[in-house]
């Protein structure tokens, strides 16, 4: 193990390459994830469900009895399930062989999934090049993977699941105690902070309109960026998600002609304003307080 990370200190552009094909590589697996926790948490709630309400439905659910997780069943074509041979499953290089068909029956094959193994390479690839070959870099390259996860959850379900976003705040939390962020004191009054942020919004706002102006998710989420870098990152990172929410989401509207009341994910952009806070927050916070001065 020693050796492969001189080998990497010493050689940037190995260090680089494998961090970018490793992450595509990921990145095709969080395609998987993006899929089906939504779908094994709507088994689960299905299950759970009609067992409380046995005696009163006529139809109770039930529930598969074909195994359902993140490594069965293999992967399929999502038009005729014919089941993908491991050689097109190549993340990125897969989709461009084919052509963006399926090989089974020819029919399109959306970009979104070599779009996200190709976000998930660069992002890792700027974490690695940011972090260097570092105990934080291999921290936040977890983190992205479970970010990008969330985003796109999030977009498809309005849901950012307890199963990414507890795991995610623990691990953060841990890695304070490691001595790989900030201090464990900080770490836990970050969270705290970060939690009860959107936590008073959302009831403020509930007890103004008698409305649900954002999920628990986001919450946990903001959380998790106050235990990783401190609440006084946490003002930039609400101003920041709040404005690009604002803007993109009400784009968004107009352009799919919806009504402006239309609830919207707010997780993606806490996710992105968190994530770029990690990157560049000091640079952006010191170019702010420049302008103030002027």
């Amino acid at each position: 193990m020693s050796s492969v990370i001189e080998l990497f200190s010493e050689t940037s552009w190995f260090y680089y390459l494998t961090t970018f094909l490793v992450s595509i590589c990921i990145g095709s697996f969080l395609n998987v994830v993006i899929y089906r926790v939504p779908k094994m948490m709507e088994n689960e709630w299905k299950a759970e469900c009609s067992l409380l309400l046995a005696d009163n439905l006529k139809t109770p659910y039930e529930a598969s009895t074909e195994t359902f997780n993140l490594i069965t069943p293999s992967s399929t074509c999502p038009h005729c399930n014919t089941q993908i041979k491991p050689w097109f499953n190549l993340p990125v290089f897969g989709w461009l062989f084919l052509r963006g068909k399926a090989a089974c029956c020819g029919k399109k094959i959306s970009v979104r999934y070599p779009s996200i193994e190709l976000l998930t390479g660069l992002s890792g690839l700027v974490i690695a090049y940011y972090f260097g070959v570092t105990e934080q870099a291999a921290l936040y390259l977890m983190l992205t993977y479970a970010l990008i996860s969330l985003i796109f959850i999030d977009i498809d379900y309005m849901l950012l699941p307890d199963q990414i976003t507890l795991p995610l705040l623990w691990l953060v939390l841990i890695a304070s105690v490691m001595g790989l962020t900030i201090e464990p004191s900080q770490a836990i009054i970050g969270a705290a902070a970060g939690y009860l942020v959107f936590w008073s919004v959302y009831w403020v706002f509930k007890l103004l309109t008698g409305k649900e102006g954002m999920g628990y998710g986001d919450f946990k989420l903001m959380a998790v960026f106050g235990a990783l870098l401190g609440w006084q990152y946490l003002p930039m990172i609400v101003l920041m998600s709040s404005l690009v929410g604002a803007v993109i989401g009400v784009t968004l509207l107009s352009i799919q002609g919806k009504d402006k009341a239309t609830p919207i994910p707010f997780g993606p952009y806490i996710a992105i304003a968190g994530w770029i806070s990690l990157i560049w927050g000091e640079q952006i916070q010191t170019a702010y307080f420049n302008f103030l001065t002027l």
